[in-house]
C-alpha cells in the first residue's frame, strides 16, 4: 500500500489527483492540505468526492507528510521548493506539478517566475517527468518535475520530427488553445463566464512561462538549437488543449505523408497513452476529455513543405494529474497504466 499526501488540495489539479487516486486499492490517501480550508471535510468542498473519502483538509504539517511514501505538490510555483527538501532528506518521493524544478537554468527560472529559487541545488537532481522520453530515469527518481500542460502537448508533437532531423528546428511554430481550467481555480476577470464565453483570445504573445521549458526539452531531441514561436490562446471550454504545430521541412530532406505517418506510429507504438491517428483523421479535445490519452495527427503539405502536427490532450489529466500519477506508477515499479485506464467522457 502506497501512502500518499497531496499539498494543495483545493485547486483543479488537486481534486483531479484525488479523483484518480481515491478509487485505487493499492493507494491510501492520508493527508490533503489546504491553508484556507483546514479542518473542513473534503467531500463538502468537492461534492463529487462525497462518500468516497472521509478525510478533512489539514494544515501543511511536515510531521503528517513525513508518514507518506510520496507527496504530490499541486500548488502554485514557489511553494514546493520551500518544503520539498525536508521530505527528500527523509527519503520521501516528491512529485511536483508546479514549475519549481522544471527549468534547469536558475537565472531563467527566476526571470520568468519573478522570485528567487529557494533550493537551486535540487534542480539538477529533478527528473523531468515526461514518460515518453524519460521513462527509465523516472523509475529511479526521488524528485519529479511534472511537465506543464502546454509543454506536454507541444513536445509530444514535435519530438518525432526533431529526433529524426526532418525539419528546420529554428523555425518552429506552436499555436495552442486551452480551456479556462488551465489558468487554475482563481477569481480572475478574464476567466469569468461572461468574459470567456463566445470568444477566443491570444495571451502571452510577448512571452509565456512555458516557453523556456519547452525549448529546454526540445533541444535534447535535436542536433541544432531550437527556435520556437509559441502563442497560447484561451477558448471557451473547461478542459482540453489543442496544439497545432508547424515545422518547415529541412533542406535536402524528402518528406512525404506516408513516411511521416510511419515515423510517428513507430515512435509511439509502445506508448500506452499516445495514439497516432490514421492519416486523414484529426484530434479533438472531446475525444480525450477526462482521460490520460493524447491524440496526435501528422500532415505534410507538399506545396509549402510544412509539416503540420495536431495534438489534443486533457490539460488536467495528461497535462497535470494523470501524468503525475503515471510518474508515480513508474517510481514504485507498478504497471504504468494503473488507475489511468479511464475512458474519455462523451459528449
Amino acid at each position: 500500500m502506497i501512502s500518499v499526501g497531496i499539498v494543495g488540495g483545493t485547486g483543479y489539479a488537486g481534486v483531479e489527483l484525488m479523483r484518480l487516486l481515491i478509487p485505487r486499492d493499492d493507494v491510501e490517501l492520508t493527508v490533503v492540505t489546504s491553508r484556507e480550508l483546514q479542518g473542513a471535510p473534503i467531500g463538502e468542498y468537492f461534492p463529487n468526492l462525497r462518500n468516497h473519502t472521509d478525510l478533512n483538509f489539514s494544515s501543511l504539517d511536515e510531521a503528517q507528510l513525513m508518514s507518506c511514501d510520496v507527496v504530490f505538490y499541486a500548488t502554485p510555483h514557489a511553494v514546493a521548493m520551500k518544503t520539498a527538501p525536508a521530505l527528500l532528506e527523509a527519503n520521501i518521493k516528491v512529485i511536483d506539478l508546479s514549475a519549481d524544478f522544471r527549468i534547469k537554468d536558475i537565472a531563467a527560472w527566476e526571470k520568468w517566475y519573478k522570485t528567487e529559487h529557494f533550493c537551486p541545488e535540487l534542480i539538477k537532481l529533478a527528473v523531468y517527468g515526461l514518460p515518453e522520453v524519460n521513462r527509465e530515469k523516472i523509475k529511479s527518481a526521488n524528485l519529479i518535475a511534472v511537465p506543464g500542460c502546454y509543454p506536454t502537448a507541444i513536445q509530444l508533437g514535435l519530438i518525432p520530427l526533431l529526433e529524426n532531423d526532418l525539419v528546420d528546428s529554428t523555425r518552429l511554430i506552436a499555436d495552442a488553445k486551452s480551456g479556462v481550467s488551465g489558468a487554475g481555480r482563481k477569481a480572475v476577470e478574464d476567466y469569468l463566464l461572461a468574459e470567456a464565453s463566445e470568444s477566443i483570445k491570444a495571451y502571452g504573445v510577448n512571452g509565456h512561462r512555458h516557453h523556456p521549458e519547452i525549448c529546454q526539452e526540445l533541444n535534447k531531441a535535436c542536433v541544432s538549437a531550437v527556435s520556437l514561436t509559441f502563442i497560447p490562446h484561451l477558448v471557451p471550454m473547461v478542459r482540453g488543449i489543442l496544439a497545432t504545430l508547424y515545422a518547415p521541412g529541412k533542406n535536402g530532406n524528402k518528406l512525404g505523408q506516408e513516411q511521416l505517418q510511419l515515423i510517428f506510429e513507430d515512435r509511439y507504438s509502445s506508448e500506452p497513452f499516445v495514439e497516432v491517428l490514421p492519416d486523414g483523421q484529426s484530434p479533438a479535445t472531446r475525444n480525450v476529455k477526462g482521460s490520460n490519452r493524447c491524440e496526435i495527427s501528422v500532415t505534410y503539405s507538399q506545396e509549402t513543405d510544412i509539416v503540420v502536427v495536431m495534438v489534443a490532450e486533457d490539460n488536467l489529466v495528461k497535462g497535470a494529474a494523470g501524468q503525475a500519477i503515471q510518474n508515480m506508477n513508474l517510481m514504485f515499479g507498478l504497471e504504468e497504466t494503473v488507475g489511468l485506464r479511464g475512458i474519455a467522457l462523451l459528449p
